[in-house]
């Protein structure tokens, strides 16, 4: 009898120990989240580049408006909206990525809080980073067709078939997530009612 009280003893002394070390281990990698947030603080010192260049850009259409031809000043434009569409693409990755990934955001009381941060899951997050590439793909695609005189052939269509590229990909990951969307619905249904079978 002592033999056996014993080596229960020991075996639950180590099941103690493992679970310590597994508990540690869980610990250590969770918090290893915590290197990425300078990569996302990387990105809000890139968005201070942003607004320089938009001003850059806005300075010189305004220098060149008198003498600048309608497709000049379309492009200007068209270069603008580019750096706008880039700062946006840039806030939501650095703010659904780091409350997905890293940690949530302590500022929900504050009164210019944005409603969709919290929402916007890392599918949202795919989708939204896709669809912003497809938009300035598509921007520079129209600003190539409005200088196509200054563009040789092959540079337009690399341009083109680039831009398809974008498309293609963003369709394939909204079909990919719908399909996991309405797998997701549908298996909740199922799990319903086993759950009051079991209460019955």
């Amino acid at each position: 009898m002592p033999k056996k009280t014993e080596i229960r003893e020991r075996a639950q002394g180590q099941e103690g120990l493992a679970r310590k070390v597994e508990v540690a281990s869980e610990r250590f990698f969770f918090n290893l989240r915590w290197f990425a947030a300078p990569l996302y603080l990387g990105l809000g010192g890139a968005l201070l580049v942003i607004p320089v260049k938009f001003l850059q850009s806005l300075f010189h259409l305004y220098a060149t408006a008198f003498s600048a031809n309608f497709d000049d000043v379309f492009v200007g434009i068209l270069d603008l909206i580019d750096l706008v569409l880039l700062a946006n693409l840039l806030l939501i990755v650095m703010f659904s990525g780091y409350e997905n990934f890293v940690s949530r955001l302590d500022i929900r009381g504050h009164p210019d809080f944005p409603s969709w941060i919290g929402h916007v899951t890392f599918g949202d997050i795919k989708l939204k980073l896709m669809a912003s590439i497809v938009a300035m793909s598509a921007i520079h695609v129209l600003s190539d067709f409005i200088r196509v005189d200054e563009i040789s052939t092959r540079n337009l269509a690399w341009s083109v078939g680039i831009h398809m590229a974008f498309v293609a990909s963003a369709l394939i990951l909204a079909f990919m997530d719908k399909v996991m969307d309405s797998t997701k619905h549908r298996s909740e249904p199922e799990a319903e009612p086993s759950r009051h079978d079991s209460q019955s």
